[in-house]
């Protein structure tokens, strides 16, 4: 019997912290889902989550069958966040 193959799961966990300033980048650029990952600090698998709901208020779409993220709408989630966290 042939063995079964495992998934690839690597790079499912927290990325890193962002290597680059988000406020530096014009707002019309892209973001992978890795690197809008590593920015608003959750994973990868939490953004694909997200993206099954429609009216999640972090926006994507789809190039080449890849979701990309403005760097416009990341900025817009962060400062939403922000207003939503009440200070202790």
């Amino acid at each position: 019997m042939p063995s079964a193959t495992k998934r690839n799961r690597e790079n499912r966990g927290m990325p890193p912290p962002a290597t680059f300033d988000i406020d530096t980048l014009p707002g019309g650029s892209n973001l992978t889902a890795r690197e809008a990952a590593a920015i608003i600090r959750r994973t990868p698998g939490a953004l694909e989550q997200w993206r099954r709901d429609p009216n999640h208020p972090l926006k994507w779409r789809y190039v080449d069958g890849r979701p990309l993220y403005r760097v416009d709408a990341v900025r817009d989630y962060l400062a939403g966040c922000d207003k939503t966290t009440k200070p202790s």
